[in-house]
Protein backbone atom coordinates (compact mmCIF):
# COMPACT_ATOMS: atom_id res chain seq x y z
CA UNK A 1 0.00 0.00 0.00
CA UNK A 2 1.36 3.37 -1.15
CA UNK A 3 1.92 6.00 1.55
CA UNK A 4 0.48 9.37 1.65
CA UNK A 5 0.53 12.14 4.40
CA UNK A 6 -2.52 14.24 5.00
CA UNK A 7 -1.85 18.01 4.88
CA UNK A 8 -4.04 20.26 7.18
CA UNK A 9 -4.18 24.49 6.94
CA UNK A 10 -1.00 25.22 9.54
CA UNK A 11 -1.60 26.56 12.83
CA UNK A 12 0.27 29.42 11.79
CA UNK A 13 -2.00 30.45 8.91
CA UNK A 14 -5.36 29.90 11.09
CA UNK A 15 -3.90 32.32 13.83
CA UNK A 16 -2.74 35.16 11.37
CA UNK A 17 -6.14 34.70 9.94
CA UNK A 18 -8.07 34.88 13.50
CA UNK A 19 -5.67 37.92 14.47
CA UNK A 20 -6.44 39.99 11.46
CA UNK A 21 -9.90 38.83 10.80
CA UNK A 22 -9.16 39.03 7.18
CA UNK A 23 -8.62 36.41 4.74
CA UNK A 24 -5.79 36.33 2.02
CA UNK A 25 -8.02 38.32 -0.16
CA UNK A 26 -8.56 41.20 1.84
CA UNK A 27 -12.20 39.68 2.70
CA UNK A 28 -13.46 40.00 5.97
CA UNK A 29 -13.86 36.85 7.83
CA UNK A 30 -17.38 36.03 9.48
CA UNK A 31 -17.68 34.45 12.72
CA UNK A 32 -20.53 32.29 13.02
CA UNK A 33 -22.27 29.78 14.96
CA UNK A 34 -21.85 26.46 13.01
CA UNK A 35 -25.04 25.32 11.25
CA UNK A 36 -23.55 22.33 9.75
CA UNK A 37 -20.56 20.35 10.46
CA UNK A 38 -17.83 21.84 8.49
CA UNK A 39 -14.77 20.38 9.42
CA UNK A 40 -12.38 22.39 10.97
CA UNK A 41 -9.66 22.98 7.62
CA UNK A 42 -6.89 22.67 10.45
CA UNK A 43 -7.57 20.31 13.14
CA UNK A 44 -9.86 18.27 10.49
CA UNK A 45 -12.28 17.88 12.89
CA UNK A 46 -16.53 18.19 12.38
CA UNK A 47 -17.69 21.22 14.07
CA UNK A 48 -20.81 21.04 16.50
CA UNK A 49 -23.91 22.18 14.84
CA UNK A 50 -25.01 25.15 17.17
CA UNK A 51 -22.20 24.89 19.90
CA UNK A 52 -18.88 25.88 18.17
CA UNK A 53 -18.09 28.98 16.47
CA UNK A 54 -16.63 29.16 13.06
CA UNK A 55 -14.82 31.42 11.05
CA UNK A 56 -15.92 31.54 6.95
CA UNK A 57 -13.60 32.82 5.49
CA UNK A 58 -11.98 32.77 1.13
CA UNK A 59 -9.19 29.69 0.27
CA UNK A 60 -7.21 29.10 -2.77
CA UNK A 61 -5.16 25.92 -2.16
CA UNK A 62 -2.77 26.51 -4.54
CA UNK A 63 0.62 28.03 -4.77
CA UNK A 64 0.94 29.05 -8.82
CA UNK A 65 -2.00 30.83 -10.61
CA UNK A 66 -3.33 29.09 -13.63
CA UNK A 67 -6.68 28.09 -14.20
CA UNK A 68 -7.46 25.39 -11.85
CA UNK A 69 -6.54 27.76 -8.70
CA UNK A 70 -9.48 28.57 -7.48
CA UNK A 71 -10.16 30.36 -4.30
CA UNK A 72 -13.45 29.25 -2.06
CA UNK A 73 -15.23 29.16 0.83
CA UNK A 74 -14.17 26.97 3.63
CA UNK A 75 -14.17 27.29 7.88
CA UNK A 76 -11.32 27.10 10.72
CA UNK A 77 -12.29 27.02 14.48
CA UNK A 78 -12.57 30.37 16.22
CA UNK A 79 -10.51 29.42 18.65
CA UNK A 80 -7.17 27.97 18.44
CA UNK A 81 -6.42 24.17 17.56
CA UNK A 82 -3.93 21.97 17.05
CA UNK A 83 -3.29 20.75 13.61
CA UNK A 84 -4.45 17.01 12.45
CA UNK A 85 -1.64 14.66 13.61
CA UNK A 86 -2.35 11.35 12.39
CA UNK A 87 -1.08 12.34 9.01
CA UNK A 88 -0.76 8.51 7.32
CA UNK A 89 -4.47 7.98 7.72
CA UNK A 90 -7.55 10.40 6.31
CA UNK A 91 -9.79 12.05 9.43
CA UNK A 92 -11.71 9.36 10.88
CA UNK A 93 -14.32 11.08 11.86
CA UNK A 94 -15.00 12.68 8.26
CA UNK A 95 -14.44 8.86 6.74
CA UNK A 96 -16.83 7.12 8.50
CA UNK A 97 -19.54 9.90 7.99
CA UNK A 98 -20.08 9.69 4.22
CA UNK A 99 -23.72 11.61 4.65
CA UNK A 100 -21.97 14.88 6.17
CA UNK A 101 -18.68 14.40 4.05
CA UNK A 102 -19.66 12.99 0.40
CA UNK A 103 -15.72 13.20 -0.82
CA UNK A 104 -14.25 13.79 -4.11
CA UNK A 105 -10.50 13.42 -4.65
CA UNK A 106 -9.13 15.26 -7.34
CA UNK A 107 -5.79 14.70 -8.81
CA UNK A 108 -2.68 17.41 -9.39
CA UNK A 109 0.66 17.12 -11.60
CA UNK A 110 3.55 18.81 -10.75
CA UNK A 111 2.33 22.18 -12.71
CA UNK A 112 -0.85 21.93 -11.16
CA UNK A 113 -2.93 20.97 -13.75
CA UNK A 114 -6.20 19.00 -12.80
CA UNK A 115 -5.35 15.27 -14.39
CA UNK A 116 -7.78 13.10 -12.14
CA UNK A 117 -11.30 12.91 -10.39
CA UNK A 118 -13.01 10.72 -8.14
CA UNK A 119 -15.93 10.14 -6.21
CA UNK A 120 -15.38 8.23 -3.06
CA UNK A 121 -18.95 7.21 -2.56
CA UNK A 122 -18.90 4.23 -0.25
CA UNK A 123 -15.34 3.05 -1.22
CA UNK A 124 -12.75 3.22 1.73
CA UNK A 125 -11.00 6.64 1.21
CA UNK A 126 -7.55 5.37 2.61
CA UNK A 127 -7.10 2.40 0.30
CA UNK A 128 -8.34 4.52 -2.34
CA UNK A 129 -6.00 7.27 -2.08
CA UNK A 130 -3.20 4.46 -1.84
CA UNK A 131 -4.38 2.96 -5.22
CA UNK A 132 -4.73 6.13 -7.05
CA UNK A 133 -1.33 7.43 -6.06
CA UNK A 134 -0.24 3.35 -6.99
CA UNK A 135 -1.77 3.46 -10.64
CA UNK A 136 -1.45 7.01 -11.45
CA UNK A 137 2.53 7.80 -11.36
CA UNK A 138 1.85 11.53 -12.77
CA UNK A 139 -0.48 12.70 -9.62
CA UNK A 140 1.21 14.47 -7.41
CA UNK A 141 -1.19 15.34 -4.69
CA UNK A 142 -4.40 15.15 -4.29
CA UNK A 143 -7.27 17.34 -2.68
CA UNK A 144 -10.12 16.03 -0.81
CA UNK A 145 -12.88 18.14 -1.46
CA UNK A 146 -16.66 18.10 -0.40
CA UNK A 147 -18.63 15.88 -3.59
CA UNK A 148 -21.96 18.25 -2.85
CA UNK A 149 -20.32 21.64 -1.75
CA UNK A 150 -17.06 21.77 -3.88
CA UNK A 151 -14.80 22.99 -0.98
CA UNK A 152 -12.00 22.08 -0.14
CA UNK A 153 -11.37 19.82 3.02
CA UNK A 154 -7.50 19.02 2.72
CA UNK A 155 -4.39 18.59 0.40
CA UNK A 156 -3.06 14.53 0.24
CA UNK A 157 0.53 14.30 -0.72
CA UNK A 158 2.28 11.02 -1.65
CA UNK A 159 5.33 10.29 0.25
CA UNK A 160 7.81 8.38 -1.43
CA UNK A 161 9.68 5.36 -0.18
Amino acid sequence: MIQFKIVPLSKEYASKIRATMVDEFGNEVVSQTATGFGPCRVSLKPFQPRVDTRLLLSHKPFCIDNAFAQSGPIFINKKEVEPYADINRFPPEIKVDKQNFPLTLIGYDQRQNMIFTRLVGEDDVDVLISEIFQKNEEIAYLHARNAEAGCFICKIERVKA
